[in-house]
């Protein structure tokens, strides 16, 4: 490619639903081509009335089923995220407080809002998540109910068009918005014989940055912080059209 090609505008975004087909939208608005891989299989759960709690704690989106079969609308939920509780919300929860970035974070609102006099909080996650943060919080006096809300199973593939952009140079640059994301891309990537060194990789967090530096992808960004305003930062402004 000399100076006077234009870079590809293409990106891949590589995260589950419903986040994979939200992010693939604001990026074509913002003038960038998309192609998305669903990269994990979720199966969500529905769970039994949980009563007694003071309040529920979700760390993905994908907890927002489970929720709403498990509780009340109006118990007090306590998000990772601002995406997450801009979802929560629209399921008509009266009552969402948002710790605007990872579990940690949670872990840390919940100490600021609430005593362990409260009494028990639901903690909703995946299969194998959210396992530290109940023991963050359990240390902190809390009595935690820990539920699995879903469980998932890694993509095994690339999608058939965003594979046929890979071969073709259309696209230049990954974003990828977990570690487990990550592992499914690179395996993915990896049963293609595509080269992943030319790949320019935007990751959400240094775990999943991580992963991709395991494929020999050379030239990975992370996000200062793990939120959606991160990434996009990380991503820059979608290069201009060529003018001939």
């Amino acid at each position: 490619m000399n100076r006077d090609t234009p870079l590809p505008r293409g990106v891949l975004v590589v995260r589950p639903e419903p986040g994979l087909t939200e992010t693939c939208e604001m990026l074509e608005q913002l003038g960038w081509h998309c192609w998305g891989m669903e990269s994990l299989v979720i199966a969500p759960r529905t769970l039994p009335t949980q009563r007694g709690i003071a309040g529920v704690l979700i760390t993905s989106s994908q907890s927002i089923p489970a929720l709403c079969s498990a509780v009340a609308h109006d118990i007090t939920v306590y998000a990772v995220g601002d995406a997450t509780a801009d979802r929560v919300k629209k399921q008509g929860f009266q009552t969402v407080i948002s710790a605007s970035g990872n579990a940690a974070k949670l872990a840390e609102l919940v100490t600021e809002r609430l005593s362990p006099a409260s009494g028990p909080l639901l903690l909703l996650s995946g299969e194998h998540q959210g396992v530290d943060l109940a023991g963050t919080l359990r240390t902190s006096g809390f009595r935690i109910r820990r539920r699995v809300a879903y469980t998932t199973a890694p993509a095994t593939t690339l999608p058939s068009d965003a594979l046929s952009a890979l071969r073709e140079g259309q696209i230049a640059t990954v974003m990828v918005f977990s570690a487990a994301s990550a592992r499914a891309f690179c395996a993915a990537l990896a049963q293609t014989g595509c080269a992943a060194g030319s790949l320019r990789a935007i990751a959400i967090s240094q775990n999943t940055m991580k992963e991709l530096r395991k494929a020999g992808i050379q030239t990975v960004l992370t996000a200062q912080s793990p939120d959606m305003a991160a990434m996009l930062d990380r991503l820059g402004p979608a290069p201009s059209p060529s003018s001939h």
